[in-house]
C-alpha cells in the first residue's frame, strides 16, 4: 500500500479541488481559462451591472466547516429597462429581486493532498478494439467541478456541490488497487446492482484486477465465520436480477479498531460502504482514522435507504421500486374494502420510521386510498376533524375505505419507546395493529360495524429486486463512486442533487439525515387533495414559507449551470 506522505509544506496545495477551482490554468497547460464565478457571472449579460467581490466571513458564523467560502456575486437589474428578452435570448427574463453575497462550496477530502498521486491519464480500460482502451467524452476538471447548485439558505446564500464523474488523472494505480464493498443495515431494492456496477467500473473503467466482498456488514470485518469473498464480473453477472445483498448484511458491528487492521492486513486501498446515515457515520469514522494513521485509503460511501431520509439528496435507490412494489398491497387493501358489505376498510402498513415518503408517494401512485397517516403529521384521532369521522364520510359515500400508515406514525399517540435494536434504531410501537381495533372500536359505538382487513407487506417492498429506474440510478452511483476513489477523494458520498450527480462529504450528509417529509410542501399538498383527509396541524407546523420558496426555484431555474 501507497503510504507516502508529502512534507508539510505542501499539504493543502493544489490537492483539494476547491483550492484550485477559482485558480486560472498555468501557461504551461494552455491558455489560462476564466474562474468558474466569472463563468457563471457571464452568463448573465453584463449590461445589467454585474459585479464580483471578495467578502469577509466570521470564522464563528461559519458553523459547517465544510463549505468553502467563495467570491460573491450581486446582480442588479435597472427596473427601468425592458427585460423581455435580455441579449436576445427568447423565453428569457432576468430578475432585479435576485442578489447574491455568498457562494459556498462543500469541500471534499483529498488523498492527493496529503499522499503522492500517480497522476495517471484516466482512460477506459474496456475497449474491444484491439488496443484495450477508449477514451471519456469529457473528463471533469478544476474549472468545470463546483458547478451545481444544491439548495439556498436564503436568497443571499447559493451552496454547491462537487461535480461527480471522472478525473483527468487517476490518483491510485490501478494495478495497485484492492478494493472492498459492504453492505449494511437493512435490505433495499438496488444493493446488488450498486455492488455489480462497483466491480464492473473497477475491472472494465479502470482495470483494476482485485475486489473483494465483505460479508454480513461491519461484523463481516471481524468475524471469523465470515470469510470475504472474491468479487470479478463472473460472479457479479447475474446478481442484479435478484432483491437482497448477495453479499449480506447486518446491522451494528462497527468495531473501528477491527476494521482498520483489516485493512491494514488486507492492503485495502479502497473502501466502499453502502448504507444509510449511521452507516455514513460509522464510514466516517474509518476515513478519519485511516488519515490520522497516514493510510492512503479512499473511503466511499453510497446512501441507501428504503426510507428515502438521507439528506441533501434528491432520493435513495430503491426508493421507486419500495413504492412499486407497495401497489400491490395497495390494491389487495383495495379488493378486501371493496367485498366486505356494507362497510369495508383495508389497512396497509409501509415502512418509514420517521419520514412518511413511501407511505405519501404509494398514496400518490395508487390513487385508491382515502387516508395516509405519516410520522410528520400528528394524528387527530376524534372530533369532526379527526381521521375516525373522516373515514365515516368516506363509507357513506362509497361503502368501503383504505388506509394507508407508515410504520413510524402516531408516536404521539402510542409514545415512543426506550428500547433499541442493534443499530441504534429506536423500536417503533404497532401502529398498523392499533389503527386497525381503534377503527373497529369506533364503528361498532356507532352501531354501523365494520369489516377491517390489515396487511403489512413491510419486508416484501424492500426485498424486491430494483426496476428499471432504480437500476439505471444505481449505476450512476456506483461508477460514479469508483471515479472519486480513483481521483483520490475520500469521506465522502455520491448522490444526486438537483438532478445533478455530486460529491457530498459525509459529514454533511449525515448532519442533515434522517430528512422529513416537509408538510408544507407540494407532495403533502397532493396527498391531502387526492384523500380529502383533514389537514390537521398543530400551530407549530404552519409555516410561512411561500416567499423563500419561491426565490429559491428563481434562482435554482436562473443559474442551473451544465
Amino acid at each position: 500500500m501507497d503510504s507516502t506522505v508529502r512534507q508539510p509544506d505542501s499539504v493543502g496545495k493544489g490537492g483539494s479541488p476547491v483550492a484550485a477551482f477559482f485558480k486560472k490554468l498555468s501557461p504551461k497547460h494552455g491558455k489560462p481559462k476564466p474562474d468558474k464565478t466569472q463563468m457563471l457571472v457571464n452568463v448573465l449579460p453584463t449590461r445589467h451591472n454585474i459585479k464580483v467581490q471578495p467578502i469577509t466571513v466570521n470564522p464563528k458564523e461559519e458553523k459547517n466547516c465544510n463549505w468553502k467560502q467563495a467570491p460573491s456575486v450581486t446582480c442588479n437589474t435597472p427596473p427601468e429597462e425592458d427585460l423581455s428578452n435580455p441579449e436576445g435570448i427568447p423565453g428569457f427574463v432576468i430578475s432585479n429581486k435576485i442578489h447574491f453575497e455568498q457562494w459556498k462550496v462543500a469541500e471534499i477530502q483529498s488523498l492527493g493532498a496529503v499522499f503522492q498521486s500517480v497522476n495517471i491519464y484516466n482512460t477506459m480500460q474496456s475497449g474491444l478494439n484491439g488496443t484495450g482502451k477508449e477514451y471519456y467524452n469529457n473528463l471533469v476538471e478544476n474549472e468545470d467541478e463546483a458547478v451545481v447548485v444544491h439548495k439556498l439558505a436564503s436568497n443571499k446564500i447559493c451552496k454547491l456541490f462537487i461535480r461527480a464523474g471522472p478525473r483527468k488523472f487517476c490518483h491510485f494505480d490501478p494495478k495497485n488497487v484492492r478494493a472492498a464493498v459492504v453492505t449494511c443495515g437493512g435490505l433495499c431494492p438496488g444493493l446488488n446492482n450498486v455492488i455489480r456496477e462497483i466491480v464492473l467500473s473497477l475491472y472494465h473503467l479502470y482495470g483494476c484486477s482485485e475486489v473483494i466482498g465483505i460479508r454480513g456488514g461491519f461484523n463481516g470485518f471481524h468475524d471469523p465465520n465470515l470469510q470475504p469473498v472474491l468479487l470479478n464480473p463472473k460472479t457479479v453477472e447475474a446478481v442484479h436480477h435478484h432483491g437482497g445483498t448477495f453479499l449480506g448484511s447486518s446491522r451494528g458491528g462497527h468495531d473501528l479498531e477491527k476494521i482498520i487492521n483489516f485493512i491494514i492486513q488486507n492492503d485495502v486501498n479502497q473502501l466502499y460502504i453502502i448504507g444509510g446515515d449511521g452507516t455514513h457515520r460509522g464510514a466516517h469514522k474509518v476515513s478519519t482514522e485511516c488519515m490520522r494513521r497516514g493510510l492512503n485509503v479512499a473511503v466511499v460511501g453510497i446512501p441507501k435507504t428504503i426510507d428515502n431520509d438521507v439528506g441533501l439528496i434528491d432520493r435513495s435507490f430503491g426508493f421507486q421500486s419500495a413504492v412499486e412494489a407497495a401497489q400491490v398491497a395497495i390494491r389487495s387493501a383495495k379488493v378486501e374494502a371493496q367485498c366486505n358489505i356494507p362497510r369495508g376498510v383495508g389497512v396497509v402498513k409501509l415502512m418509514g420510521r420517521s419520514s412518511g415518503f413511501i407511505a405519501a408517494f404509494a398514496t400518490l401512485s395508487s390513487n385508491d386510498v382515502d387516508l395516509c397517516l405519516v410520522p410528520e403529521v400528528p394524528i387527530v384521532m376524534d372530533g369532526d376533524e379527526g381521521i375516525l369521522a373522516h373515514l365515516q364520510r368516506v363509507i357513506l359515500e362509497k361503502g368501503h375505505a383504505v388506509v394507508v400508515v407508515a410504520e413510524g406514525a402516531g408516536e404521539e399517540l402510542l409514545g415512543k419507546s426506550a428500547e433499541t435494536d442493534a443499530g441504534g434504531n429506536r423500536k417503533l410501537p404497532q401502529i398498523g395493529e392499533w389503527i386497525k381495533k381503534e377503527i373497529e372500536k369506533y364503528f361498532a359505538a356507532q352501531g354501523t360495524p365494520a369489516t377491517v382487513k390489515y396487511i403489512d407487506p413491510s419486508y416484501m417492498i424492500r426485498s424486491v429486486p430494483a426496476n428499471a429506474e432504480d437500476s439505471y440510478y444505481c449505476g450512476m452511483l456506483a461508477r460514479n463512486a469508483v471515479h472519486g476513489a480513483m481521483a483520490g477523494f475520500t469521506g465522502f458520498s455520491v448522490g444526486m442533487s438537483n438532478n445533478e450527480m455530486v460529491y457530498i462529504p459525509i459529514p454533511l450528509l449525515t448532519s442533515n439525515s434522517p430528512r422529513l417529509m416537509d408538510v408544507n410542501g407540494r407532495s403533502w399538498e397532493q396527498v391531502i387533495s387526492l384523500t380529502r383527509q383533514p389537514n390537521k396541524l398543530p400551530a407549530s407546523f404552519v409555516i410561512d414559507a411561500a416567499l423563500e420558496q419561491e426565490e429559491n426555484v428563481a434562482l435554482l431555474e436562473t443559474l442551473r449551470v451544465h
